[in-house]
């Protein structure tokens, strides 16, 4: 099985900043595509950023300016740089990737993480 684990949330001022990271463990799972989404209450679930294999990158037209996606193919990670973070940034955000799996067969998956909370206080 694949995991993807965010890690970076949680709570900051209006203006400030925070920095997510998605890494995956389990078997060995190259990550292709690297996606950012997030949810806030009642809301629907929106795609925040995207990046590709070869780093082209995609905002949401609410973050653009103010978030970088990025890669490190390396670690295997994906990164979310959030500036300027407003009030309506308040939400649960979740990784998802998709690539190859290498386990007892090798399959191209796509795997989403358990979420991270951001809140910013106004």
């Amino acid at each position: 099985q694949v995991h993807l684990v965010e890690s970076g949330g949680g709570l900051v001022q209006a203006g400030g900043s925070l920095s997510l990271t998605c890494a995956a463990s389990g078997i060995p799972f190259t990550i292709n595509g690297g996606h950012w989404y997030r949810q806030a209450p009642g809301k629907q679930r929106e795609l925040v950023a995207a990046i590709t294999r070869g780093s082209t990158t995609h905002y949401a037209d609410s973050v653009k300016g103010r978030f970088t996606i990025s890669r490190d193919n390396a670690k295997n990670t994906v990164s979310l740089e959030m500036n300027s973070l407003k009030a309506e940034d308040t939400a649960v955000y979740y990784c998802k990737a998709d690539g190859e799996a290498r386990g007892a067969v090798v399959e191209y998956l796509e795997v989403w993480g358990q979420g991270t909370l951001v809140t910013v206080s106004s």
